[in-house]
Protein backbone atom coordinates (compact mmCIF):
# COMPACT_ATOMS: atom_id res chain seq x y z
CA UNK A 1 0.00 0.00 0.00
CA UNK A 2 2.82 2.37 0.91
CA UNK A 3 4.46 1.78 -2.69
CA UNK A 4 0.83 2.52 -4.16
CA UNK A 5 0.51 5.85 -2.08
CA UNK A 6 3.98 7.10 -3.32
CA UNK A 7 3.02 6.17 -7.28
CA UNK A 8 -0.14 8.23 -6.69
CA UNK A 9 1.48 11.30 -4.78
CA UNK A 10 3.84 10.96 -7.87
CA UNK A 11 0.75 11.24 -9.88
CA UNK A 12 -1.02 13.86 -8.68
CA UNK A 13 2.40 15.79 -8.29
CA UNK A 14 2.54 15.94 -12.15
CA UNK A 15 -1.06 17.35 -12.44
CA UNK A 16 -1.03 19.45 -9.37
CA UNK A 17 1.38 22.68 -9.07
CA UNK A 18 5.02 22.33 -9.19
CA UNK A 19 6.05 20.64 -5.79
CA UNK A 20 8.78 19.07 -4.27
CA UNK A 21 8.48 15.33 -5.98
CA UNK A 22 9.60 12.76 -3.60
CA UNK A 23 12.09 9.64 -5.42
CA UNK A 24 10.35 6.72 -6.21
CA UNK A 25 12.51 4.39 -3.84
CA UNK A 26 15.19 2.67 -6.67
CA UNK A 27 14.19 -0.88 -7.51
CA UNK A 28 10.58 -0.55 -6.84
CA UNK A 29 8.40 -3.49 -8.10
CA UNK A 30 4.59 -3.45 -8.78
CA UNK A 31 3.10 -7.30 -7.64
CA UNK A 32 0.75 -8.88 -9.21
CA UNK A 33 -1.21 -8.38 -5.22
CA UNK A 34 -0.67 -4.49 -5.90
CA UNK A 35 -2.52 -4.68 -9.43
CA UNK A 36 -5.27 -6.89 -7.79
CA UNK A 37 -5.62 -4.27 -4.88
CA UNK A 38 -5.57 -1.03 -7.03
CA UNK A 39 -8.14 -3.16 -9.64
CA UNK A 40 -10.06 -3.56 -6.27
CA UNK A 41 -10.20 -0.06 -5.39
CA UNK A 42 -11.09 0.78 -9.34
CA UNK A 43 -14.39 -2.17 -8.79
CA UNK A 44 -12.19 -3.65 -12.12
CA UNK A 45 -12.58 -7.83 -11.91
CA UNK A 46 -9.19 -8.83 -13.61
CA UNK A 47 -8.03 -12.50 -14.54
CA UNK A 48 -4.72 -13.81 -14.04
CA UNK A 49 -3.28 -13.13 -17.51
CA UNK A 50 -4.51 -9.47 -17.09
CA UNK A 51 -2.97 -8.99 -13.45
CA UNK A 52 0.29 -10.25 -14.89
CA UNK A 53 0.46 -7.95 -17.97
CA UNK A 54 -0.66 -4.90 -16.10
CA UNK A 55 2.19 -5.79 -13.67
CA UNK A 56 4.56 -6.16 -16.30
CA UNK A 57 3.36 -2.91 -17.78
CA UNK A 58 3.34 -0.88 -14.36
CA UNK A 59 7.00 -2.00 -13.84
CA UNK A 60 7.98 -0.48 -17.20
CA UNK A 61 6.66 2.65 -16.13
CA UNK A 62 8.16 2.71 -13.04
CA UNK A 63 12.08 1.86 -15.07
CA UNK A 64 11.32 4.22 -16.66
CA UNK A 65 10.89 6.69 -14.06
CA UNK A 66 14.07 5.62 -12.86
CA UNK A 67 15.57 6.27 -15.70
CA UNK A 68 14.48 9.57 -15.62
CA UNK A 69 15.26 10.31 -12.46
CA UNK A 70 18.80 10.02 -13.39
CA UNK A 71 18.73 12.85 -15.31
CA UNK A 72 20.08 16.47 -14.20
CA UNK A 73 17.41 18.80 -14.37
CA UNK A 74 18.32 21.29 -12.17
CA UNK A 75 19.14 23.81 -14.72
CA UNK A 76 15.58 23.03 -16.32
CA UNK A 77 12.88 25.51 -15.71
CA UNK A 78 9.05 23.93 -15.47
CA UNK A 79 6.81 23.52 -18.22
CA UNK A 80 3.49 24.12 -18.94
CA UNK A 81 3.74 22.73 -22.14
CA UNK A 82 6.14 20.74 -23.85
CA UNK A 83 6.47 22.82 -26.77
CA UNK A 84 6.45 26.86 -26.85
CA UNK A 85 2.81 28.03 -27.56
CA UNK A 86 3.01 31.58 -29.09
CA UNK A 87 -0.14 31.54 -30.75
CA UNK A 88 -3.41 31.18 -28.96
CA UNK A 89 -5.29 27.57 -30.32
CA UNK A 90 -8.94 28.81 -29.76
CA UNK A 91 -10.35 30.60 -32.29
CA UNK A 92 -12.33 34.23 -30.87
CA UNK A 93 -15.40 33.41 -28.85
CA UNK A 94 -17.25 35.98 -32.12
CA UNK A 95 -21.06 35.42 -32.29
CA UNK A 96 -21.74 34.28 -36.64
CA UNK A 97 -24.58 33.61 -38.52
CA UNK A 98 -26.09 30.11 -37.62
CA UNK A 99 -26.98 27.87 -40.52
CA UNK A 100 -29.76 27.72 -42.17
CA UNK A 101 -31.97 24.80 -42.31
CA UNK A 102 -31.02 23.52 -45.84
CA UNK A 103 -27.43 24.22 -45.03
CA UNK A 104 -27.47 22.03 -42.14
CA UNK A 105 -29.58 19.01 -43.39
CA UNK A 106 -27.52 19.60 -46.78
CA UNK A 107 -24.96 16.73 -45.20
CA UNK A 108 -27.49 14.28 -43.57
CA UNK A 109 -27.46 11.11 -44.75
CA UNK A 110 -31.09 10.73 -44.23
CA UNK A 111 -33.69 14.05 -43.56
CA UNK A 112 -37.32 15.51 -44.92
CA UNK A 113 -37.68 19.04 -44.94
CA UNK A 114 -37.03 20.30 -41.50
CA UNK A 115 -35.42 17.24 -39.54
CA UNK A 116 -32.81 14.36 -39.59
CA UNK A 117 -33.87 11.11 -39.82
CA UNK A 118 -32.30 8.69 -37.75
CA UNK A 119 -32.66 4.99 -36.81
CA UNK A 120 -35.53 4.34 -34.35
CA UNK A 121 -33.64 3.63 -30.78
CA UNK A 122 -37.11 2.67 -28.79
CA UNK A 123 -39.77 0.44 -29.70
Amino acid sequence: KNKLNQIALLIISIWNEPMEIQPIPKNMSVTKEDVFYVANLARLQLKESEAEHLKEDMNKILGYIETLNELDTSNVEPLEHVTEITATLFRKDVAQKPLSHEDALKNAPDADSDYFRVPRVIE
